[in-house]
């Protein structure tokens, strides 16, 4: 629903060069209003000058796009190429020329609420992602250096001082250009803050020394993944070298424990990982996945003083003993985002993995249980185990052999949780030749009887609306959910992979001509 102010807004940045020439005579606290409808027309010469001669003293991008009492349409899903270009341009060009409006008082700058997704409503239908963002923004600081350099404006510029609050994204290709802007931030008016880090296809001694220049300090979220062979020492050696006092949440990348590599010396450092993890008071959210901790999940998160909300140990080889411990500790009563694919939960760990969903019903709004190996004999358990999670609003279930009379009997259980609005289904084991091992290759994964999968699932789309829950959106991403931060590095991301296929294949032939 929108207010009459905001149609009115609309109706003047429809026409740019009348905006344009108006935005003097506005007042300040019209601004935002006339910045989500620039935004929302896809008004790309506006969003610029509003942002150029912004009169308040905070810029926050997601309180401005989402939900406001004159415009109900959350816009932060939008990450539109052209308007956060403009944007950018629109930060540089107020630093650089004099405002005739009002005095220039902004100090802060957040970019941080903005949600990129698979999908563009903007016109251009163009994203620019979080490594775009953070490229974009670093280029933008080094540049404005430059151009108050060349034009000689130091004086003029000297009392102008902004955070610019990020999450940034950095790469190999990236690499070098966000450095050079974190080095130079104490000479820039605009000063990047990092509030949340993910790191990609790094070499080690290049992500320890970019960890230290983002101030980790402040930092609140640390994502390393892929490319990045962190290991146990390594990992130690973070914890006890960077402080990390504000982190809520941290993702390592794969095979950083890996217990069939440890010795009897190695379980102290294991020990040690847990103390340090422990002195983080904020953290409620650890992804671990594809890290083989068989027998371990206990040493590392039993030393935590906050609860989890958040776990991943997707394909972590737990065990009888980590099934345990997870069951009946502190994290299962507050969690409300647990991924255990890769596991066979309902064959090797029924009572555990039962109980576990139990204490986790009252708070647990995402689930996911990929390639667990989920049958139809198990369905009676699922059924009563997903039942009492009234506030679950996402289950994720790919890669299960059931058939298509247990997804019916889900799907009614699914009519019953009055939260849930997403689910992703796997396609029905009867839609596969039954010569079909699960779980399935790639190459298999496809071959699959699309016109019975698309009866099926017209069956399961009838039950939610005979149930009048048209609200859940049911897909089947054959190969996983979309992932925009892999989307936008793929290119660099297979490029790597090549790399390390072409070393691993050189370091075996080196190997052979040894043994020869």
């Amino acid at each position: 629903m929108k207010t009459l102010r905001f149609i009115s807004a609309q109706a003047l940045v429809s026409d740019a060069q009348i905006a344009q020439r108006s935005i003097v005579y506005v007042a300040q606290d019209l601004y935002p209003l006339l910045f989500k409808a620039s935004y929302l027309l896809e008004q790309a010469a506006v969003v610029h000058d509003l942002v150029e001669k912004w009169p308040l003293a905070e810029f926050s991008i997601g309180k401005l796009l989402g939900k406001t009492v004159d415009c109900e349409e959350d816009l932060c899903n939008r990450t539109c190429q052209v308007c956060l270009q403009a944007c950018v341009m629109g930060l540089k060009d107020y630093v650089l020329n004099s405002s005739v409006t009002y005095s220039k008082r902004l100090r802060v700058v957040d970019l941080t609420g903005l949600n990129d997704t698979e999908f563009q409503a903007c016109d251009c239908r163009k994203a620019l992602g979080r490594w775009g963002r953070t490229e974009l923004m670093a280029r933008t600081c080094f540049d404005l250096l430059v151009e108050i350099q060349n034009r000689k404006l130091d004086a003029l510029v000297s009392d102008i001082s902004i955070e610019v609050l990020m999450s940034v994204f950095v790469t190999q290709r990236s690499y070098e250009v966000v450095v050079q802007a974190l080095l130079l931030r104490v000479q820039c008016p605009l000063k990047i803050r990092c509030v949340e880090f993910r790191a990609d296809s790094l070499a080690l001694k290049k992500f320890f020394y970019i960890i230290k220049l983002v101030k980790p300090e402040a930092l609140q979220k640390l994502e390393l993944v892929h490319n990045i062979r962190l290991e146990m020492e390594h990992f130690e050696f973070l914890l006890s070298q960077v402080p990390l006092p504000l982190l809520r949440s941290l993702t390592l990348p794969a095979r950083t424990f890996d217990v069939h590599r440890m010795t009897q010396e190695d379980e102290p450092l294991l020990v040690t990982i847990g103390e340090r993890l422990s002195e983080m008071k904020f953290l409620t959210e650890l992804n671990l996945a594809f890290s083989t901790l068989t027998g371990r999940i206990r040493k590392i998160l039993s030393p935590l003083r906050t609860p989890l909300r958040a776990l991943d140990v997707s394909s972590c080889c737990l065990n009888h003993a980590d099934m345990a411990y997870l069951a009946n500790s502190l994290h299962a009563e507050h969690l409300e985002a647990l991924d255990l694919s890769g596991h066979s939960v309902a064959d090797l760990f029924p009572s555990t993995f039962f109980k576990l969903l139990g204490r986790a019903s009252r708070t647990l709004r995402r689930l996911t249980l990929e390639e667990c190996n989920i049958g139809d004999e198990h369905i009676n358990m699922m059924m009563l185990a997903v039942a009492p999670c009234k506030k679950l609003t996402e289950f994720r279930f790919l890669g299960n052999p059931l058939t298509s009379r247990s997804l019916c009997r889900l799907f009614e259980v699914f009519t019953e949780l009055p939260m849930l609005c997403k689910v992703e289904f796997p396609v029905p084991k009867d839609c596969y030749p039954a010569t079909f091992i699960y779980p399935l290759t790639d190459e298999n994964l496809v071959k699959y009887d699309r016109e019975r999968f698309e009866e099926i699932r017209h069956e399961l789309m009838v039950i939610l609306l005979q149930a009048n829950r048209n609200d859940i959106a049911v897909s089947t991403p054959l190969f996983g959910s979309f992932d925009s931060n892999v989307q936008e590095t793929s290119n660099e991301l297979s490029v790597v992979m090549l790399q390390s296929f072409t070393d691993a294949i050189s370091n075996f032939l080196a190997a052979l001509k040894k043994v020869d």
